[in-house]
């Protein structure tokens, strides 16, 4: 296996990686400043307020794309085997 094909199987990797963690991470960042907004407009400062807003969302987004996030990582440890038969036809240390 060259040097540029373990670069790309990296790439794809660290690509799948984000592209799962994002709609999660956004929904939370979004949930928390909106909160946090809402705490500074009523100077309410309480820590525990800004938990339970970002867990409801977050499992409402991990509900809904819990399906589409399940089939793309199938699908890449699908392509990931694949290819192990190819690797070991490459070249040898």
């Amino acid at each position: 296996m060259s040097p540029s094909e373990v670069m790309r199987i990296g790439q794809e990797g660290m690509r799948m990686a984000l592209m799962l963690s994002a709609p999660v991470l956004l929904v939370s960042v979004i949930v928390g400043t909106i909160v946090s907004l809402i705490q500074a407009v009523t100077q309410v400062h309480e820590q525990t307020l800004t938990f339970l807003p970002k867990l409801v969302a977050v499992i409402a987004v991990l509900a809904i794309s819990g399906g589409w996030m399940l089939e793309q990582t199938v699908a890449y440890a699908t392509r990931s085997f694949d290819r192990i038969p190819e690797a070991s036809r490459g070249e040898a240390p």
